[in-house]
This record gives structure tokens, sequence and C-alpha cells, in this order.
């Protein structure tokens, strides 16, 4: 029982460890981002430039928006207003023209007078027996024009029509009306003679009558002011209608509604005829849309038809006016649909407008206030105009900017290709290309004045960016400090005027370990513990400053001959090199990285929370490799050599080899390939310990290494040097990207998860 509680509660803990990782991963993440974002928008200058026209652009467009929105709902409001009040004027100016003839109407003298002379008989040309009663009828006509004279002078009535029930016109002061029954009259004295006053549309006269110029002729336009009158026994029994000039006082109410210079209210009927005067008569004999006559009219004379096109541009319809659909805010009110549309629509001249819309449908007539949309949306567009020019102006030096940015970044690259093809880098003078990759390029040189040779490493001219610097930067910054005889030595940094970025360490003419062991196969097992525990005196003064190197590989471990000493080991790249106190972490390198075929279980599941044992497991990959040739694992995918590397057990060495190889050195490589970091040496000190029976052994001495170097070190120094030397390809590689996870062999392929993809 004791021990299944300890178990649950060791793997409660590895959950939580887990989890905390991850989330040390995220901000870690966050906060490179942040950071690498806020380099770029220091160094490059066309980014802000860029963000201002975007942000110029969207405060513009918001701006305008609102202003439109508000606009429009004031031009709505406006519109709306204009169409009410004129409604009111003309509902009231007919409720006036209904009473007047109403009171008139209820009085007794005329009621006597039309009750008599609809007693008498119809009006027609008279015989010899019957002028008497043409006489008794001319008196009654007589009467009825007087009562009704005030009434007419007072209000502008241009005349009268007394009909009976039958429709027949009984009295009228146009004479040649009497004895007629007119079919225009009819809806209208339907109307009235049920009982009610109505108010009719102006509508072509059928009999002659005189126009505003006093000339007499048909196809006058009228309306008439109709109400029933009644008998003694309150029947209705005729309709007096009086003649009402739509010119004067109706069309003057359609003035009232005019907005600026282009609006205007005008009346309609259910056909689309206009029933009063249009704001632009003038335009519209230009356009043939109305007579052209000493007094031009659109009364009655204009449809308010959609041309289809702005007929003020010069464009003209392919159909008779009488084809053309109507207008939008016609087609609304006709159905009875009172309404506004600020998004625009033709009206009768194809010019766009704006307008609102409403339908009396007690005197079947609609009422419409419209704008030409241009001056209704003018302060916009004088907005929108001085918005597209200072957006326009930024866009422009934004551009330029741009512009200048590549010219200057084209020559400062020049200027860096040319100091690299003058190879003469500060103090130092390049010779012979040691090694180039994606990213870094290292050259053989010596210092001018000091004539020592050097390994001189520079960033690649067209390559020079922000990640690209802070990682070259970190690289030196990290290795300088250390100063173990095992670790490559750091001479000097520096940046060219002409922005070459470079670095000189000590230059090491002697072979990485995997090209010993692609060379010349297998080494012996005291050569391989004298080679780890020389690795182990460099990390651990690494480990001891709380920096972990996270790219232990054969290739970043170079075999030398120094000072008459053979055998010698520097360890290479501290690109990848991780600070385990958070405070002295840099943003470039966190995340996962290192080569897979020399990674650690935790550096592949929890990347964040490796530590020094981490490169111990690496030690023991390499290790493993010198003594067999072999990495630890093989495998044909990425994902399946990381799997083996958290849960496949290796074969030992010996079982590798098919021979019995020494027992320490054996059991120390295979103590730092444990799962369990706990089972492994925990410091490098403790590992060389491990193998120190083996290190004081004499089956490798300096003699053997002697004699080792006698026979090939001319080979070494004078061997044809790959694009990538095995002196410096760990040093490259820090700088470049990460390379594609599916390239084989494993041992060449660096991974690094968290860093930017550069092009």
């Amino acid at each position: 029982m004791w021990h299944r509680w300890v178990a649950w509660w060791q793997k409660r803990r590895l959950i939580d460890s887990q989890r905390q990782a991850h989330m040390t991963f995220g901000r870690t993440t966050l906060g490179n981002r942040l950071k690498q974002t806020g380099l770029a928008f220091r160094r490059q200058l066309w980014i802000w430039s860029t963000l201002a026209v975007l942000l110029l652009a969207a405060i513009g467009i918001g701006i305008m928006w609102s202003i439109q929105s508000t606009m429009e709902n004031n031009l709505r409001s406006e519109l709306t207003t204009v169409l009410n009040l004129e409604r009111f004027l003309v509902e009231k100016w007919l409720a006036k023209q209904e009473s007047t003839a109403m009171t008139l109407a209820n009085d007794a003298d005329l009621r006597s007078v039309v009750s008599a002379l609809l007693e008498a008989p119809a009006a027609s040309a008279p015989s010899k027996g019957e002028q008497a009663i043409a006489k008794d009828t001319s008196d009654l006509l007589v009467k009825l024009a007087r009562q009704l004279g005030p009434t007419i002078s007072m209000n502008d009535y241009a005349g009268f029509v007394l009909t009976d029930r039958s429709n027949a016109v009984r009295a009228s002061s146009n004479p040649e009306l009497v004895g007629r029954t007119v079919e225009q009259y009819e809806p209208i004295l339907r109307r009235v003679l049920a009982g009610e006053a109505a108010v009719c549309p102006p509508f072509p006269s059928v009999a002659p009558i005189a126009d505003e110029k006093g000339r007499v002729q048909t196809g006058v336009t009228t309306m008439f002011v109709s109400v029933p009158i009644r008998d003694n026994d309150f029947q209705v029994v005729a309709a007096l209608s009086l003649r009402i000039r739509p010119e004067r006082e109706f069309t003057q109410l359609m003035h009232q509604g005019r907005m600026g210079e282009s609006g205007e209210t005008y009346a309609f009927d259910r056909f689309g005829n206009m029933l009063s005067n249009s704001r632009f008569e003038n335009d519209l004999i230009l356009l043939g849309l109305v007579p052209d006559r000493e007094e031009p009219s659109s009364i009655l004379n204009l449809q308010i038809r959609d041309p289809g096109g702005n007929m003020l541009l010069g464009f003209r319809p392919k159909q008779r006016r009488a084809e053309l659909p109507l207008t939008k805010s016609i087609v609304q009110a006709v159905a009875g649909n009172s309404g506004a549309d600020l998004e625009g629509y033709r009206d009768y001249r194809g010019a766009p407008v704006v307008g609102a819309w409403t339908w009396l449908d007690r005197y079947q007539f609609g009422l419409v206030t419209e704008i030409d949309y241009d001056e209704a949306f003018r302060p916009l567009t004088i907005l929108k105009r001085a918005f597209y020019a200072l957006f326009g102006l930024v866009a422009l030096c934004s551009l330029a900017i741009f512009v200048f940015t590549l010219v200057v970044s084209r020559l400062q690259r020049e200027a860096r290709e040319a100091a690299i093809a003058a190879k003469h880098l500060g103090q130092y003078r390049l010779e012979e290309l040691l090694g180039e990759g994606a990213m870094g390029i290292v050259y053989r040189g010596h210092h001018a004045m000091l004539r020592r040779p050097a390994a001189i490493k520079l960033l690649h001219s067209q390559k020079v960016n922000e990640t690209s610097i802070a990682r070259f930067e970190h690289e030196v910054q990290i290795t300088c400090q250390l100063n173990n005889p095992h670790t490559v030595a750091i001479y000097d940094y520096g940046r060219t005027p002409e922005g070459v970025f470079y670095y000189a360490m000590e230059y090491l003419d002697g072979i990485d370990l995997q090209e010993l062991v692609d060379r010349y196969g297998p080494q012996p097992d005291a050569r391989v513990a004298r080679i780890l525990d020389q690795l182990c005196s460099s990390l651990f003064e690494a480990h001891a400053m709380g920096l972990v190197h996270r790219d232990i590989k054969p290739a970043n471990i170079m075999l030398n001959r120094r000072g008459g000493e053979p055998d010698f080991v520097k360890l290479l790249d501290f690109g990848l090199v991780r600070a385990l106190d958070e405070s002295k972490r840099s943003s470039v390198n966190d995340g996962m990285a290192g080569t897979p075929l020399y990674m650690s279980p935790e550096s592949i599941q929890t990347p964040d929370m490796i530590d020094a044992r981490s490169d111990l497991y690496a030690v023991g990959a390499v290790g493993y490799f010198l003594l067999t040739g072999s990495p630890v694992f093989e495998a044909k995918t990425l994902a399946e050599l990381c799997q083996q590397h958290i849960d496949a057990i290796p074969l030992t060495p010996s079982q590798q080899l098919g021979r019995v190889v020494h027992p320490d050195l054996e059991h120390a490589i295979l103590a730092c390939l444990e799962k369990n970091r706990a089972k492994r040496p925990q410091t490098a000190r403790d590992l060389a310990a491990k193998l120190h029976k083996l290190i004081t052994s004499d089956a490798w001495s300096v003699t053997d290494a002697d004699a080792w170097w006698g026979r090939h070190e001319r080979e070494v120094k004078t061997r044809e040097r790959p694009k990538e030397d095995a002196n410096m390809t760990s040093l490259i590689e820090s700088s470049t990207e990460s390379q594609s996870t599916q390239t084989l062999p494993f041992d060449q392929t660096l991974v690094h998860v968290d860093s930017p993809k550069q092009s």
C-alpha cells in the first residue's frame, strides 16, 4: 500500500512538472515573439509608415462611416420633416376647401334655390310653348349664381358645377356643360352623393375654360372641391363642385418643400402623372420631357418614370416614356408604403437623388420630397476627397520610405560584400574559406599586427537580420565567458563600418569526432575515455556557470594536437547554449533544440526542463558512437528516432561491436543513456570519475597518441576541405535556422523548434 502511494505521488509530481514546463514554454514563446517584434519595429522604419497608413485608413474609414451614418440620419430626419410639414399644409388646405364648400352647401337659401332648380325641367333648347318654363329656369340659374358669387370671389374659385343624382349637370358657370354627363366627374361625384366632401386631384378640363392667361380652351388643368347638398329630409339630392386653379395655391404649397439648390416636393397620382409644377421646368423643356410652350407647365404633362440613366449627362432612353418603369418613390407610395431612401435612386430626369414619400389615400394622390444625391452628401464628398488626398500622401511617403529602406539595405549589403571581397575585417585579414552554411561563413585568417592565425566567423551579407544578429551575439557572449582549455577560445568580436558582424576564435587544424570515426572507424576504449574526460572538463565549467550546451555531438568536438600534446579536445558551438537562470536566459534559443541523434528524452518531451544531465546524455551518445561507429538509435523517420530516445533500451556497446568493451567505460556510457535523469551521473565531474580507472591505464598512452598523430597529422591537415569543414560545421550551424526534420542522416540535422523561419 505504501509503495502504491509513493508511486502515485511521484506520478503526480511528474505531471505537474510537465504542466509547468508547458506554461513556461508558452510564456517564453510569447516573450520571444514580442521581443522580436519590437526589434523589427525599431529597425524597419517602413513598418511604421505602413502601420501609419493602415491606422489612418482604419481611422478614416471609421470616421467617414460615423459621419455618413450621422448625415444619413440627419438627412432622413430632414426629408421626413419637410415631407410631413408639406403633407400637413396640403391636408390643411384641402380641409379648408372642403369646409368652405360645405358651409356654402348648408346655406338655407342656396338649398332652396337648388331644390327649385332640381324640380324645374332640365335645361335644353326651349320651344315656343316652353318659353315661360325656360324663363323660370333662367331666373333660378341667375339666383344660384348670385348665391355662389361671394364665396367664389372670396376664395378665388374659377367657377362651379351643380349635378343631380344622375350625374347630369343642372347648372354651371360654363354653359356648355349644362345638360351633359361628364365621365371625369363620376369618381368624385360617387363619393359626394354618398354624403362626404371630397377634393379631386388635378385633371384636364373637358370643356373650354379660361387658363391663367384668359385663353379659353379645353385641356386646361383644373380640380374641384365637391360637397353634397341635402333637402329638408337631409337626403343628398345634388352635388356642388367649385373649380380650383391648381397652379395657384396647390402648386405654391409644393414650393414650400424645396431644400437647397436641387430639393423639391411635388404631387403625383397613381398613374405617375405629376400634379404640381416641377422645379426644373426649363431643364425638362431642353430634355424634351415637357412641351415647349410660352408658359410651360409640368402639371399633367410629365410622367414620373425612370429613364434608366442620367439624362442631364446626355443619356437618352431607347424606349417610349410610357414604357419606362415608374421611379422607386412613386412605386412605393402608390403601393401605400411611406418611407425614405438614402442609398440613392434615379428621379424622372435620371439624376441620382435621395427622397422620402407618402400617399394620401383620402385624396388619391401622393407627395414626394427629393434632393440630388451629390448635394445631399456634398460635405461627406469633400471629407472623402480630403481623406483620400491625405491617405494618398501618407501612402506615397510610406512607399518612399519602403523604397529608401530597400535602397539602403541593398547598399549596405553591397558594402558588406565588398568588405568581405576585400578580405579585410577590422584588424583581421581573411585567407582561406573553411566552411559556409545557410547563415554564416568561416574563414581562416590572422590578426594584422599579431600575425596570430584565427578562425573568423561572420554572417552572410544577405542574411543579416534581427534574429541572426541576436543569435550571433549570444554565441559570442556565452563562449567568451568560458576559460576552460578544452573550450574553443574567442579572441575578438566586432562589426565593421559596412555592417559585417564577425568574431575571431582560435584556429583549430585538427579533426572532429564525426570525421574521425567516418575515416578511421571505431576508436579504442582508452582513447574514447580520454576524449570524454576532456569533454567533461569543458562541460563542468559551463554547467557550473548555469549553462547547458544542448548540442553535444561528434561534429562539435575537435581533436587536435595543441602545444605538443596529442588528442587535445576542443568543444565548439555554443550557439544553442541555454542559461538555467531565467533572468540570464536569452530569447533567441528557447524551445526544443539540438541534433536528434544525440538529444535526451527530456529535451524532446519537456525542453524547458533540461539541465546539465541532458548534456551528459549526449556525452554518452557521443561515447557510444566513438566506440561502436554507430549512433545509439537509428530510425527511418524523426518521430521514430525521438520515440526511441524516450522509451527504447539501447544495445550495449559490447553487443553492438561483438566484443568485450572495458566494463568501466561501458557502465559509464550506459549510465549517461539512462532515461531517468536521477540515474545518470549528476555532474560532468561524476562522469569523469567513472572513467578514471581506464584513463589512468596505459591502454592509450601519450606515446600511442603521438604515434597516431605522426601517422595521420599530414593527411588531417592537408585533406580537401568540404564546403562545411568539420572544424567549423557546428559553428556555422549555430547561426542557421532549423533544417528539414525529415532529412537524413540525423547526425547532420539541427532541430530548433522555436526559431522563426528564415527565407
